[in-house]
């Protein structure tokens, strides 16, 4: 009986519908109600004009892969951060973190990602840790890339404390096409690296902000995985050692 009932979910069905699982990324809950509002109309404009069904269908479709969120394998080292968000390493600097996050008026190691449309839009939290601010403010709409974005546009800030005492600062910068940033924890919530927290709908750039003696492991250029590639090695902003 046992191998009787075991036998359908080792069959070809089973085999292929679990291939198609781990291939096609599930969708993040913002991109729903896009996807059903392009579905409705790809199936009115069939109604109304059959070939303006097609361009509607692949734009339906687009919009389901951008909202994609893939599963990832998060390093599980306590004294890294991981990348917060798919993209390529725009800039590595010393700044200060945004002023409504109210931390001491000194520089930390910035670390700058800049998402194109294609790139994979949700952010993920960069160690374990406490969420202890959030801090959001309205601003400009000027292309992700550009040095004053991080200053001018608008932007969704999140304090980290890690389970090893290093504070962390990551800021959802909206660009040029941006113009929604989704942000889904509180403050006080508990989060786990690698875990999804929040989105920046059609373009946009992420800053990490890390202790000042931090060992940065990326450089300028380098393709970041979010979840998975490891940006920094943390010290503990007290005494300087590692987190």
């Amino acid at each position: 009986m046992n191998n009787a009932d075991s036998a359908p979910n080792n069959g070809p069905l089973h085999k292929l519908a679990r291939l198609a699982r781990d291939t096609i990324p599930p969708m993040h809950p913002a991109g729903r109600p896009f996807v059903l509002g392009g579905a409705l109309a790809t199936l009115l404009l069939r109604r109304l004009w059959r070939p303006a069904g097609a361009p509607a269908a692949l734009l339906t479709a687009w919009c389901a892969w951008f909202f994609r969120e893939p599963r990832r394998v998060t390093p599980t080292r306590s004294d890294i951060a991981v990348a917060p968000a798919d993209g390529t390493i725009a800039e590595i600097t010393k700044a200060t973190p945004p002023a409504e996050l109210e931390l001491p008026d000194r520089e930390m190691l910035r670390v700058s990602t800049f998402l194109t449309v294609f790139d994979v839009h949700v952010q993920r939290a960069p160690a374990d840790g406490e969420i202890t601010g959030l801090a959001y403010r309205p601003g400009a709409f000027l292309s992700a890339d550009m040095d004053k974005a991080s200053e001018d546009n608008e932007r969704n800030s999140m304090l980290l404390r890690t389970t090893g005492g290093a504070e962390l600062a990551v800021v959802q910068i909206a660009g040029l096409v941006a113009r929604r940033i989704v942000c889904s924890v509180s403050e006080g919530s508990m989060v786990t690296a690698g875990s999804t927290y929040g989105l920046i709908r059609f373009g946009s750039r992420v800053d990490l902000y890390l202790p000042p003696n931090s060992r940065v492991l990326v450089e300028p250029g380098q393709r970041a995985v979010g979840g998975e590639t490891v940006l920094a090695e943390l010290t503990t902003e007290r005494d300087g050692v590692r987190a």
